[in-house]
């Protein structure tokens, strides 16, 4: 499974560069902000529009954005280097998926996955979404030193909105993000383990093309949704922290989703799983599915 934290090798041909145009649908406002999701957050926020850069003080003029987000992409393609990791550093990334508590995403310049964590405003639910592509900062002090999420870093304030991937070239890199159906799911076997097992050798992040259609299911004792799955031989039964898959179990107001009406409720075919690592709880640390997504 290293391939799923490893920078491609190659030339990394996500994106070529080439005389027609470009398949991809990148599409940012007027004013290089993008379109987000989570506009609602914009009035309410003390902190002003969450992911969006500030105004401009009065009789100067804007920051140009440094570059056009399809030029970014396509540039991106080319760049052959390792993941920045010293702080002030600036990554452009493909989000995977986002919560208070992590947000999971591709660097576009090496196609490595990463974990970042963002300092949300308080009480207020993160407004980007997946496949935006979004600019960052890494913090003075990273803290690139979590044994149980290697791929973790923490960034200096909250990410800008440069665009949305669709087309085939966000499929091409989601293909070959995907991670091979030899042994234990992100290395070891069972749901959890224990904190002090990790050693920091071992991803805390696979992207997953299930083996057997994925299942959704809400536990009535909890109402935690679930998802249910194959992996090799293996039946897995997983805890999702997609809003969006709880959101589809709502509004279908059912308990189990499979099949077409599991893609109806979402409204696109399940394609992959985003099988992450959680935070220690109580000492152990659990494979949870972080989201549902689609073919791109």
């Amino acid at each position: 499974m290293s391939d799923v934290v490893s920078p491609e090798g190659g030339d990394g041909s996500g994106f070529e560069s080439g005389g027609e145009q470009e398949d991809v649908s990148l599409t940012a406002d007027a004013n290089g902000s993008g379109s987000g999701s989570g506009n609602e957050l914009a009035e309410e926020s003390p902190h002003g529009r969450i992911g969006t850069s500030a105004p401009a003080p009065a009789g100067t003029t804007p920051p140009k954005t440094p570059t056009d987000p399809t030029r970014l992409v396509r540039r991106s393609a080319r760049r052959k280097e390792r993941v920045p990791t010293a702080g002030g550093s600036t990554l452009h990334l493909l989000v995977l998926s986002s919560t208070l508590e992590d947000t999971t995403v591709v660097d576009l310049a090496t196609r490595t996955v990463m974990r970042v964590r963002v300092p949300w405003p308080e009480g207020h639910e993160p407004d980007i979404s997946t496949f935006d592509v979004v600019e960052v900062t890494l913090a003075d002090d990273p803290e690139r030193d979590d044994l149980a999420q290697p791929e973790a870093t923490t960034v200096a304030d909250l990410p800008r909105h440069v665009g949305t991937l669709r087309g085939r070239h966000l499929r091409k890199i989601l293909r070959r993000l995907v991670a091979s159906p030899d042994g234990p799911l992100l290395g070891f076997p069972g749901p959890s383990a224990p904190y002090w097992e990790f050693r920091g050798f071992r991803p805390s992040v696979a992207l997953i093309e299930p083996t057997r259609r994925p299942q959704l299911i809400r536990r009535q004792a909890d109402g935690s949704t679930w998802v249910r799955f194959g992996w090799d031989r293996d039946d897995v039964w997983l805890p999702v922290e997609d809003r969006n898959a709880a959101r589809a179990l709502d509004a279908a107001r059912r308990d189990r989703l499979s099949g077409k009406s599991l893609a109806t409720a979402l409204g696109f075919e399940p394609q992959y799983l985003l099988v992450t690592v959680s935070p220690p709880r109580d000492g152990h640390c659990y494979k949870v599915c972080a989201a549902v997504l689609p073919s791109g």
